[in-house]
């Protein structure tokens, strides 16, 4: 009997402690969480490093732009390229017409798409579904397509060479902006809807005082889609603009390559500074961008 417990007390000595991980195990998140912050910033290099050397040939001199082997620092800033460079063309004109074509078409943008959005998603009609679906398949269609007929139907009504082109097609609607706010409204109950209306409150009502204002992270998704696609816009003002007067910034770079002798560092310090609007509002608002798409995909 003493010889079975003592056998009994040297086993249970060698068992590991039930509770503690052994340290191997402690570890292997840590080395997991490392494994994915390494892969996470060597990502972020590879995708900032068109802009780092961007930034870094806006500021050489030109006979440093292609120098062997290149390097990424200047020997010296050159902080006059930017001055130079947008005084080199009407890049103030430029930039008057894209920010009045871009805060055009955000607002067409969400007044035209909140319309539609919440007619599919609020209302229940007949062929409502089938009309859902015709409109998603036209998000298959290439913008190449359609832009001949657009240019013969602009030529007709005398709009060629006209702000007005780049202007009217976000007031008739984008599917993929529908899409997102249908997805959006969807996720809020009906209960809200049927109160409002026990109230006398009209569809318009509900959609502007109720459903709006609860859904601003996805107004905030389309206003940033919409402003991104704008502003950086070229194909429609290549084919539609013909006037130097009315090019926005986009187009405007184009004209660098149109001199005698390219100067790539003073290309380079107005490309920067043509994109850091979007930068600077994906930042502040990239909170609003995130949450509005993440909605989408809740509930239904």
């Amino acid at each position: 009997m003493k010889a079975s417990l003592s056998r009994s007390i040297s086993s249970a000595a060698h068992l590991p402690e039930q509770g503690k991980p052994s340290t191997p195990t402690r570890l292997q998140p840590n080395v997991r969480r490392l494994l994915l912050y390494i892969t996470l910033i060597a990502c972020s290099l590879l995708f900032l490093s068109p802009f780092l050397w961007m930034v870094s040939t806006s500021l050489k001199p030109s006979q440093e732009v292609f120098v062997f082997p290149p390097r990424l620092l200047p020997s010296s800033a050159q902080w006059h390229n930017y001055l130079d460079g947008w005084m080199a063309l009407p890049f103030t004109r430029f930039l008057t017409n894209t920010i009045l074509v871009t805060v055009a078409a955000i607002i067409g943008n969400l007044v035209s798409c909140a319309l539609p959005a919440y007619a599919f998603a609020r209302l229940r009609a007949r062929g409502s579904r089938i009309a859902f679906m015709l409109m998603l398949a036209t998000m298959m269609i290439p913008i190449e397509v359609t832009i001949v007929p657009i240019f013969l139907l602009y030529s007709k009504v005398h709009l060629i060479n006209t702000l007005w082109t780049l202007i009217i097609p976000p007031w008739l609607g984008y599917p993929f902006s529908i899409f997102l706010l249908r997805q959006s409204f969807l996720n809020l109950p009906r209960e809200m809807d049927e109160a409002a209306r026990l109230e006398g409150a009209t569809h318009f009502q509900i959609l502007t005082k109720i459903v709006l204002p609860l859904s601003k992270p996805a107004l905030g998704a389309v206003a940033i889609i919409a402003f991104v696609g704008n502003w950086n816009n070229l194909l429609a003002p290549l084919i539609y603009l013909r006037s130097t007067d009315n090019y926005t910034l986009a187009i405007g770079l184009n004209l660098f390559y149109g001199q005698s002798l390219t100067a790539y560092n003073q290309l380079m310090a107005v490309s920067v500074l043509s994109i850091l609007p979007i930068i600077i509002t994906f930042f502040f608002a990239q909170r609003y961008f995130i949450r509005g798409v993440a909605l989408t995909g809740m509930d239904r």
